[in-house]
Formats: C-alpha cells, sequence, structure tokens
C-alpha cells in the first residue's frame, strides 16, 4: 500500500488538519480505516487515536483509492468536535466514568 496525500488544510478552529489522499494498493485489497489511519499518523507524526477516517472509496478497476481524513491536535479535540459514530468507527472510545463504590450495605 502506497499512501499519496493529495491536498492538506489547516482548520485551526476545530484544531485539525483536513487531510485528502490517495492510496494505490494494485493486487491487493482495500485496506482497513485502521491500516490507513496508522499510515496517515506515521506521516504526519502524530498518534493513531488523533486521525479519524471520515470516507474511503475504493475506484473501480484499478486498484486505487480515495478519501478523506481529518488529524486532530489531541484525542480530546477529536472527541469534542467529531461524530459520535466516526468516532466509533474509528475505534476512538471516550474514556468510561469510573464506577460508583457501593460503601452502604444492601438492605433486606
Amino acid at each position: 500500500m502506497k499512501m499519496e496525500i493529495t491536498n492538506q488544510k489547516e482548520a485551526p478552529i476545530m484544531k485539525r488538519k483536513e487531510v485528502y489522499f490517495t492510496i494505490d494498493h494494485v493486487g491487493e485489497s482495500t485496506p482497513g480505516r485502521n491500516a490507513v489511519a496508522e499510515e496517515i499518523a506515521k506521516k504526519l507524526k502524530t498518534k493513531r487515536v488523533c486521525v479519524v477516517v471520515d470516507s474511503l472509496e475504493s475506484i473501480y478497476g484499478i486498484g486505487k483509492s480515495k478519501g478523506y481524513a481529518k488529524v486532530y491536535d489531541s484525542k480530546e479535540a477529536a472527541l469534542e468536535f467529531e461524530n459520535e459514530y466516526l468516532l466509533k468507527r474509528n475505534g476512538i472510545e471516550k474514556e468510561a466514568p469510573a464506577a460508583p463504590a457501593e460503601d452502604a450495605p444492601a438492605q433486606e
């Protein structure tokens, strides 16, 4: 899989970079979101949890795919600005709140 970033825009108000990319995967299956996000994170020198792959479309018959991703400054920024379904699809989860401690004895 060879990835080329075709366009990159800064969006400082949303604390992110918007990245358009093309993937050459001739003779291979279309790469998954996780593999694409890891490759983008490697190219832009950031963490995997800061990358949200928004769209990934295969171009029929030629072994290429085009896509769009958002690279946030931090995981907290991604959680603040991104839709829940995209976060779930990309494997970025909010920390679960701590379970309340049960100090009181059970009543009968």
